[in-house]
């Protein structure tokens, strides 16, 4: 459900329809969708708050529908979230404290979520909330996977990710953790990127103009915040790639020095690997563009394919922080 309203909200993005329902948590002061652009003028008439794009936008019931549907999945989210917590509390000698702890925590995030797509509606989807907004998402999954895989291990799963030499844990886990700070900062760069018009076009599109140059350049001049922000993006998505490339070869050398699950090292692979996708895409999202009409539907899949890239290193960082000492160091 999480990874669905993420999605939906990254298809509100593409349709540019995050104003659609400019009030919060009602819709032009209804509950429902079908609003008309007559009934559309009256509200911005009768409260002032006109569309950040002009006095005249007007959207459709389409573009209405999505950010309801929106609000209306997170606000669902609700009810397997309570009922999560409830679980857990009750069987809380099989599951212990710090697991009723991440369960309660995972109610009080999705709580601190609605809030921040308040906000994001009260400030017109402004830059930083989107980012803010998808940062917040990311974590929600990130708490569900951590809650769902040490459940697994305090019911006996008998896995061997779960238990690991003392030596590969205390070598590896600050660098797995380092590359998943990494990989989430570059997530929420480039929400911010997409969702500011100044830097989703700051430079320029086509090949090779657009990308990989940026105003027809290697080394822009950075005057512009739009292509500061945009070259901060790409700058730091180089970076992380060579971060992971050599992480990887790191961990999979450690992996077979200690007899480790391999799953480890191929957790760090598919992190590279919908890295490189990525790479590709924004290159795409940038080429294929004709003036300012950018093929939206890529910028979906590469936020789609960044927050696979994130969970992948989270998941691996996860099973590294549950594990247990259970094979002697040679």
């Amino acid at each position: 459900m999480a990874m669905v309203i993420i999605v939906v909200g990254g298809t509100i993005r593409i349709y540019d329809a995050g104003e659609s329902c400019p009030d919060w948590p009602q819709c032009f002061g209804t509950w429902g969708f079908d609003i008309s652009e007559e009934d559309q003028g009256e509200w911005f008439n009768d409260t002032g708050e006109f569309d950040s794009r002009g006095p005249d936008k007007r959207y459709s019931t389409f573009e209405i529908f999505t950010e309801w549907v929106h609000r209306l999945l997170a606000s669902l989210m609700a009810i397997p979230v309570l009922a999560n917590f409830l679980i857990i509390w009750k069987r809380k000698e099989i599951y212990g404290d710090n697991l009723v702890k991440v369960s309660f925590f995972t109610g009080i995030l999705l709580t601190v979520q609605g809030i921040a797509g308040m906000v994001t509606v009260k400030f017109d989807n402004a830059d930083w909330s989107v980012a803010l907004h998808l940062g917040l998402a990311s974590l929600f999954v990130f708490i569900l996977l951590w809650q769902y895989l040490l459940m697994r291990k305090l019911e006996g799963a008998k896995w061997s990710v779960f238990s690991v030499p003392d030596g590969f844990k205390q070598s590896e886990y600050k660098r797995v953790l380092i590359l998943t700070g990494a990989v989430f900062l570059l997530l929420i760069l480039g929400a911010w990127v997409s969702s500011s018009a100044n830097a989703n076009q700051g430079c320029s599109v086509g090949f090779p103009d657009g990308w990989p140059k940026c105003q027809g350049d290697i080394f822009p001049s950075l005057d512009n915040s739009g292509i500061l922000i945009q070259m901060v993006h790409r700058l730091g998505a180089g970076v992380v790639g060579v971060a992971l490339i050599f992480g990887g070869m790191r961990i999979r050398e450690k992996a077979d020095e200690f007899a480790v699950d391999k799953k480890y090292s191929q957790l760090l692979d598919l992190t590279t690997g919908f890295w490189f996708i990525n790479v590709i895409l924004g290159g795409m999202y940038v080429v294929l563009a004709k003036n300012a009409d950018f093929p939206e539907s890529i910028s979906l899949l590469h936020l789609v394919i960044g927050v696979a890239s994130f969970l992948c290193a989270a998941i691996c960082l996860i099973l590294l922080q549950i594990s247990e000492v259970g094979v002697e160091d040679e």
